[in-house]
Formats: structure tokens, sequence, C-alpha cells
């Protein structure tokens, strides 16, 4: 799908502030509300639009923990990736996990509230997985820059 100057408008508006009604975004981009309510329709059915979700934040709730590991397998096989990708799918700490290539297998964010609850995360839950061979842990010390806009 290729997006016109209007389409990149209205998504850069809506990773700003998902809360604007299209009347708000019809405004801010000189446009009448039919055509930018045919718009976003148009960009969730092509699913450019994902979903729209709340940022929350992690300090408020207690989790003041970020953690990035690197995580080598075993053996770097399909059986193995697969069964490490199911187990981290249900570990809801695990925030973000990525296939990477390099010396290591997986790179995971993990966000918990504190080093005892990362202590017991990594011995009770991601080192006893059987396709787990080696785990580097990173410790954020400050956050510098944590977005979810992407350059449009």
């Amino acid at each position: 799908m290729i997006l016109d100057e209007t389409d990149k408008k209205i998504l850069r508006l809506l990773q700003e502030d998902a809360h604007l009604t299209l009347k708000d975004i019809a405004n801010q981009i000189n446009l009448s509300l039919t055509p930018v309510h045919d718009r976003v329709k148009r960009l969730e059915k092509e699913g450019i639009i994902e979903k729209y979700v709340s940022i929350l934040n992690k300090k408020k709730l207690g989790k003041n923990l970020t953690v990035y590991c690197q995580v080598t397998l075993v053996k770097q096989t399909y059986d193995i990736s697969e069964g490490f990708n199911q187990a981290i799918l249900n570990l809801p700490e695990v925030v973000e996990c990525n296939f990477v290539s390099g010396s290591f297998d997986y790179m995971l964010k993990i966000v918990l509230p504190d080093m005892e609850s990362y202590h017991h995360f990594h011995q009770k839950k991601l080192s006893v997985l059987p396709e787990v061979s080696l785990i580097n842990s990173f410790f954020i010390i400050s956050e510098v820059k944590s977005t979810t806009v992407l350059p449009i």
C-alpha cells in the first residue's frame, strides 16, 4: 500500500495520541471528517494501524528494573527455536523477544520490579528452559529514550 502525505500526517498524529477523535484529526490536517474517517478505516483494514493501546508508566506500576538478555540456544534448529518461542510467549515479564543474527540467538527485554524478582525469573523460568544454553544479562541504569513512534 502506498501512503500519501495525508495518510502519513494521520499516522503521525495517531502515534502521538491515539485518543484523538476523527474530528480532531480532520481539524489538524485541514480535511473534512468523512475522508479522514475513510482513510483511518483503510489504514486499519490494511493492517498499517494494528491496534490502539495505552502506554503505562513502568515505575508507577512498580516495574523498576529493565533487563536485556542475550540468549544462546543449545542448538540452532527449527524445533529448538520453536520450543523456545512458545515458552517465551508464556512469560509475561518478557515484553520483547527478537530472533537475531550474530554471536547469540535471541534478544529479550524483560521488565520486573527489582533485582530479586529478576534473580527468581532467571533461575526459575528462563535458565530452566531446555532450549537455553547461555544467558547474558544487561541491566538498564537509566532510560534515555523510549518511544513507540515510528518515523514516517
